[in-house]
């Protein structure tokens, strides 16, 4: 790998109690969603630094959201906290009964981004999702996701619907990470290649720390469209059990009469997955496939990786 770290500044904002910590402390420190409960509110920042496929380090402002830290963070501590950032992470608790506060301090914050760091992605979470009642959801989220859009103007914002209790908190951060990877086009192209020469009906890959979802290709067309997230949860709290017996995951077979699917330690950064339908490819071969990958995709993770594509020969 290379030894020269690709750092890119995350803010993570939001009034406090609105769930930032609980939400990082999942993704990225293996917390379970009842262990969130003990956490304490945060006091103004703090810093950590995530290693993420090997040399791209996030280098995460979590900001604690009580109002005089807000206030600071918009006066005298504005270039220093808004200066150089790639990614806003801005979570509103879908809840408050402060919506015009939250809404005074989003823009706030979208003021100082224009003026420090203008090419900066804006990411919004409408969090803790759970708390609303299922029939009203979408309705609830579409008018608060129309809300921030006409606020965020002239910077575009995403939106996403989130809570720790199910797998939607994985899809909002997966898309977010994505947005951050370097050589992303190149690594989906490769991604492509191999699913192809491999006869796969879908590939996935993901991070090894935090099991995020970073490419995918599909083959075939598939039911489910949250099925990402549910994969990357699941095998997310499978290795947390598999650690706390002293075991470590490295890989499982699932099979039915429908498909077989595979999940492997790929390079020193990712694990992958393979779904396979043909039932004249036998496991062995796949397996063997896999590994054969392996050196491709790893130089693919440099930053100076090589500009060719994936063309090897399988088994």
């Amino acid at each position: 790998m290379s030894s020269t770290a690709m750092k890119k500044k995350v803010l993570l904002m939001g009034k406090s109690g609105s769930g930032k910590t609980s939400m990082r402390s999942i993704i990225f420190a293996n917390y379970i969603a009842r262990d969130t409960r003990r956490l304490g509110a945060t006091i103004d920042v703090e810093h950590s630094h995530v290693r993420f496929l090997g040399n791209l380090v996030l280098n995460l402002w979590d900001c604690g959201g009580q109002d005089t830290f807000m206030e600071n963070y918009f006066t005298s501590q504005r270039d220093n906290i808004f200066r150089n950032v790639e990614v806003l992470i801005y979570v509103f608790d879908v809840e408050s009964r402060e919506l015009e506060k939250d809404m005074h301090y989003y823009q706030s914050c979208l003021e100082a981004i224009l003026q420090n760091s203008p090419d900066a992605k804006v990411f919004c979470l409408v969090h803790k999702m759970d708390l609303v009642q299922e029939d009203q959801r979408d309705l609830i989220f579409k008018e608060r996701e129309e809300d921030l859009k006409r606020l965020s103007r002239p910077l575009a914002c995403t939106c996403f619907r989130t809570s720790i209790w199910d797998e939607t908190l994985y899809k909002a951060w997966s898309s977010i990470v994505y947005q951050l990877i370097p050589n992303v086009q190149q690594l989906e192209t490769n991604l492509r290649n191999f699913a192809q020469i491999i006869e796969a009906d879908e590939v996935l890959l993901f991070e090894r720390a935090t099991f995020l979802v970073i490419s995918h290709y599909q083959c075939k067309e598939q039911r489910d469209a949250h099925r990402f997230e549910k994969i990357s949860n699941i095998i997310k709290q499978f290795k947390l059990s598999c650690s706390k017996l002293a075991a470590s995951f490295q890989s499982m077979e699932v099979r039915n009469s429908n498909f077989a699917a595979f999940i492997d330690i790929f390079t020193s950064n990712t694990y992958v997955m393979v779904i396979m339908s043909d039932p004249s490819i036998p496991s062995a071969a796949t397996l063997i496939n896999i590994r054969n990958a392996r050196k491709h995709f790893e130089k693919l993770e440099r930053v100076d990786g090589p500009k060719h594509g994936l063309h090897m020969r399988m088994r």
